[in-house]
């Protein structure tokens, strides 16, 4: 589940569900740069161009790559040094409550469909997604993509570090080195 963890953390990184917040000072403070704020003014962060800064990501910033979420064994590791670089569930004592339920909602949706189904994204959309920024994040024409149920009942759904989907478990499951974790 490391690598499915670390693609949907990439996948938001990219293209968050919230794509803009902002928070409240209780009272005066100064930024880390210096930017004074007064009490009551908010503070509007953007955690759309917070996923795409260089300064933060890197020269690849723009690129879906998951493995920056991983360590050297392909388990996830965070990837983010400060938990305010990755604020997609916001950070500090505002964290989301839901987060650890969020991932699970998502992985569980995740590893059921492509335990199912090969999921292909039709020619010429990745070239024309265009996010439509609002309270929510969503793509501005959708996105079109093909599912094929997969032809063979044992065919795994392999991804880095050794993970397989097994099709013909009652319920998604997940091996690795020889041991099972049933969702």
């Amino acid at each position: 589940m490391d690598y499915l963890h670390a693609a949907l953390t990439e996948s938001m990184r990219l293209y968050p569900p919230v794509p803009a917040d902002f928070k409240e000072a209780l009272e005066d403070d100064v930024l880390p740069d210096g930017t004074a704020v007064r009490a009551r003014q908010r503070v509007i962060y953007y955690t759309y161009a917070m996923g795409r800064d260089k300064a933060s990501w890197g020269p690849d910033c723009l690129e879906f790559r998951p493995e920056r979420w991983l360590d050297a064994r392909g388990a996830f590791a965070g990837g983010a040094e400060s938990p305010y670089k990755y604020a997609v569930f916001n950070a500090g004592p505002r964290l989301c409550v839901g987060k650890r339920f969020a991932y699970a909602q998502m992985k569980a949706v995740a590893a059921a469909v492509l335990a199912r189904f090969r999921v292909e994204v039709l020619p010429g959309q990745a070239e024309a997604v265009k996010p439509k920024l609002n309270t929510t994040l969503y793509m501005k024409r959708g996105l079109m993509v093909r599912f094929a149920a997969r032809e063979q009942r044992h065919e795994p759904v392999t991804a880095a570090g050794g993970c397989a989907i097994k099709r013909e478990l009652p319920k998604a499951a997940i091996e690795r080195d020889g041991s099972c974790i049933q969702n």
